[in-house]
């Protein structure tokens, strides 16, 4: 890949016209992916910055478990897709990711996770309302564009599924906790999370961003917007609810989580049935939050980046709040206790 000072030049020649000039260039702290971004000050110049996205070594992979079948780069289909339906995403200034680069537009540095800093519960229950909106509308437009969808055939699968309760086992328990599981133990593990993915299966499908949680909301004003979104697939319609409302980088307590899941039903399936959207909700908790007390040992672990290893226990306190109201999958939580897999050490 070329060095960032020659991506720079590059971009604004191509996106904005720029030929050199007086800028300066900030690294921006960026996710666990192999992507960096960097903000780009234009003095005198409109727009005044730009968020240079410098992409990994495979720009074109989105997912290992998942197809990509276009030739061009999830996020600007996805980007596009959204931005037609109205969907508050940031604008593409420029694009070569064979070259390594997409300019975009800045948003800013605010978080849902930093306005949530602070709050009382009132303030925060308004901006998760906000967030519940948002999400509705990133649903109804998926339904109203039907075939436009360009993600519709990426599905959440069983296969990818399955590999990130593996990925938690071996990451997860294993390492977190410095235990060897036999294979017959691993193999007892791997029947009683059949029923889980089987349940999870059967939820109807909706578009799902992936990591619909407070960092990749972006505070301006009273609004919200999204990013990283590159790695939308078709999934679990309560998929992204539990990405926003067990979020590992912020405690939302059980009554929020509650009045926020019942506001999301009743905008997007008001004839739906609040139980099975609950038991649909804590079946997809249990996988998710599990595979992300994983990843973040792995990351640490593989990757050197500590910094998400404050979240594990967060992550597993959310998984005991939804097994216990779970009596089908009971076989997986005896499994998971009797090795201390779900302890928050």
């Amino acid at each position: 890949m070329p060095e960032r000072s020659l991506l720079v030049d590059e971009a604004l020649r191509c996106a904005l016209g720029i030929e050199g000039g007086p800028l300066a260039v900030t690294t921006i702290k960026g996710d666990a992916s192999s992507r960096s971004y960097h903000r780009i000050s234009l003095e005198g110049h409109e727009p005044r910055t730009a968020v240079l996205m410098e992409l990994g070594t495979d720009p074109l992979r989105s997912d290992e478990f998942t197809d990509w079948a276009a030739p061009e780069y999830p996020f600007l289909l996805v980007q596009e897709f959204l931005a037609r339906g109205g969907l508050p995403v940031p604008r593409i200034y420029g694009a070569r990711p064979e070259h390594g680069w997409l300019l975009i537009e800045d948003l800013g540095d605010t978080t849902l996770e930093a306005r949530l800093d602070g709050l009382a519960a009132a303030e925060r229950e308004a901006w998760y309302r906000r967030a519940v909106d948002l999400l509705a509308r990133w649903q109804s437009w998926w339904r109203e564009a039907g075939p436009q969808n360009p993600v519709a055939g990426r599905v959440f699968s069983r296969r990818l599924m399955a590999w990130e309760i593996d990925h938690y086992i071996e990451w997860g328990l294993e390492a977190r906790l410095g235990v060897r599981l036999d294979p017959g133990e691993r193999t007892a593990i791997a029947g009683a999370c059949a029923p889980l993915l089987d349940a999870i299966e059967r939820i109807p499908v909706a578009l799902v961003h992936r990591d619909f949680q407070s960092r990749n909301l972006m505070v301006r004003g009273d609004d919200l917007s999204i990013i990283d979104f590159q790695d939308a697939l078709m999934g679990p319609v309560v998929y992204d609810a539990v990405a926003l409302l067990n979020d590992s980088y912020v405690d939302v307590p059980p009554r929020l989580e509650e009045a926020m899941l019942e506001r999301l039903r009743r905008a997007v399936d008001p004839g739906g049935d609040p139980a099975s959207w609950r038991r649909w909700f804590d079946l997809v908790a249990v996988q998710r939050k599990l595979k992300d007390a994983g990843r973040f040992v792995f990351i640490d672990r593989v990757k050197g980046n500590p910094s998400f290893l404050p979240f594990v226990p967060r992550s597993l306190d959310y998984v005991r709040r939804s097994i216990g109201r779970l009596s089908e999958i009971d076989a997986l939580r005896e499994a998971l206790e009797r090795r201390g897999g779900l302890d928050a050490v």
